[in-house]
């Protein structure tokens, strides 16, 4: 359904939801601030402040790339900071704006870092992850480039596996280019003349076998014939380097240690299917040169990368009571660096945080923005502030972004051959209840509309496909009142809601 923050779409983060053609491909150099502030519109509902700001951010980008001469080097990212609840959409604003200029985002929750000579996460591992993830997202790229070659290469393999060349036999691909050749003797002299060879001959019958071979497996009807494949076998575990203390080294010792060490292979007898996205994974390999990925990687990391930081008002409070913590102040200062500018080593080579653009979030309800050490307030010299969300933005976010809830919870229903249908009455009567509940309870913004929808939707999601399979399911708002009036009546909220 939605992923981890606020709801798809308006407000929503879904890490894996849909990405419409435009935001896929757009290029950022294109794109004026108000055309990011209409893409985001598409998913996220309200929030124009915030929007703003991340879209002059981005354009900000493409102009410093156009400033000429040394000047360009000065011209640093204004780094943003979003406040507000959560579930109002701070992180899915990032994200998106990450994916519509094709940059390579992360988030990472300034929690889980820890002062320098404590137990906990390196503050530099945000950048070596964002570097990872850029290195990840080009070799994606470059792999759709080569996808064609890499199939066209693979059927022909597969074909091998499906008829296996006969022992001192030229190989069919060869008998294909070359055809067999017949020497003419007339009056002019010996002439050599293209023919068909003889309909019975072995090569003849091979190709014709092949040819239908190859029809059949790209209408789908090979897919579980079995063949045998030599699959190449690891010979050491994988090991997480992180977790031994050694992630900030530039070069991966299981790396190293792989290619001493001579590779092992096994022959396995699988179905063409499983065959074919082995051996497209290995000519993809085979197609990509890493080495390009790498150093196109670095460059994106380094002038396109948005790092979303989290939670920093978790680090902010001043003598906040409660037991011991971990030097919070000492978490700041370790991060200075990293926001204001500077080298971090990774596996993949050196890698210069300058340009890379920080967008840091927190509800700050017990602490305030003022109170981050000063130093690293002037990094974030952007503040906006993300407004809570109302019953009318909970109707919004129902109807309107392309990835809504509502939409999401149609689409399931339609794969079991019935259809779901909330009058307009229904719609506002659930938003109303999502935010009564977040005005009574724990306000999480738009997430509070899953449980709403979940508890409304509860039977209709167990009966089916047994009941209500090809019918038309009409909820109004005297259903909805119906089924939720527990929720609504009850005080103890949580029994129901949490």
């Amino acid at each position: 359904m939605s992923d981890s923050n606020d709801l798809p779409a308006a407000r929503t983060n879904t890490a894996h939801s849909p990405v419409s053609a435009t935001e896929e491909k757009a290029d950022f150099s294109e794109l004026t601030p108000r055309q990011v502030v209409h893409e985001l519109d598409r998913y996220i509902i309200g929030q124009d402040d915030a929007k703003r700001a991340v879209a002059i951010a981005l354009r900000n980008r493409w102009r410093r790339r156009n400033v000429e001469g040394d000047l360009r080097d000065e011209i640093l990212p204004n780094n943003i900071i979003m406040i507000g609840p959560t579930g109002v959409g701070k992180t899915e604003i990032a994200r998106r704006l990450a994916r519509l200029a094709g940059a390579p985002f992360v988030k990472v929750e300034a929690s889980k870092f820890t002062e320098v000579g404590y137990v906990g996460r390196d503050v530099e591992s945000m950048v070596r992850d964002l570097v990872e993830y850029a290195v990840n997202l080009v070799r994606t790229e470059r792999e759709e480039d080569c996808r064609e070659v890499a199939s066209d290469r693979v059927e022909e393999r597969l074909l091998d596996l499906l008829l296996p060349p006969v022992a001192g036999d030229s190989s069919p691909s060869d008998a294909e280019k070359e055809p067999p050749r017949t020497f003419v003797v007339g009056s002019g002299g010996a002439r050599v003349a293209d023919t068909e060879p003889e309909e019975d001959s072995p090569d003849a019958r091979r190709r014709r076998t092949r040819e239908k071979l190859r029809g059949l497996l790209r209408d789908g009807k090979l897919e579980e014939r079995e063949v045998e494949l030599d699959v190449s076998e690891s010979s050491l575990p994988m090991m997480d380097m992180s977790a031994t203390g050694m992630e900030g080294l530039d070069f991966n010792f299981m790396e190293v240690l792989q290619d001493m060490i001579p590779k092992r292979s096994k022959r396995r007898v699988m179905s063409v299917s499983e065959a074919r996205r082995i051996l497209l994974s290995e000519e993809l390999d085979r197609l990509v040169d890493m080495d390009e990925v790498v150093d196109e990687a670095l460059d994106r990391a380094e002038t396109m990368g948005i790092i979303f930081l989290d939670e920093l008002d978790k680090v902010a409070s001043k003598n906040a009571p409660g037991g011991p913590d971990v030097s919070r102040e000492g978490v700041q200062r370790d991060l200075l660096p990293v926001v204001e500018g500077s080298t971090v080593q990774t596996k993949y080579g050196f890698v210069n945080t300058d340009h890379m653009l920080f967008i840091a979030a927190g509800a700050f309800h017990v602490s305030r923005p003022s109170d981050l050490i000063p130093e690293l307030q002037g990094r974030f010299p952007i503040r906006v502030e993300l407004a809570s969300l109302t019953e009318s933005d909970f109707v919004r976010i129902l109807l309107e972004p392309e990835n809504a809830l509502l939409k999401q919870y149609q689409a399931l229903v339609a794969t079991e051959g019935a259809t779901l249908e909330l009058t307009r009455d229904a719609i506002e009567e659930v938003a109303r209840i999502a935010a009564d509940v977040n005005g009574r309870v724990e306000n999480i913004g738009a997430r509070r509309l899953h449980t709403v929808l979940t508890s409304l939707l509860d039977d209709v999601m167990y009966g089916l496909p047994e009941e209500g399979a090809g019918e038309t399911i009409n909820i109004d708002g005297g259903i909805v009142r119906e089924r939720l009036s527990k929720i609504v009546e009850d005080e103890d909220l949580r029994r129901y809601i949490l």
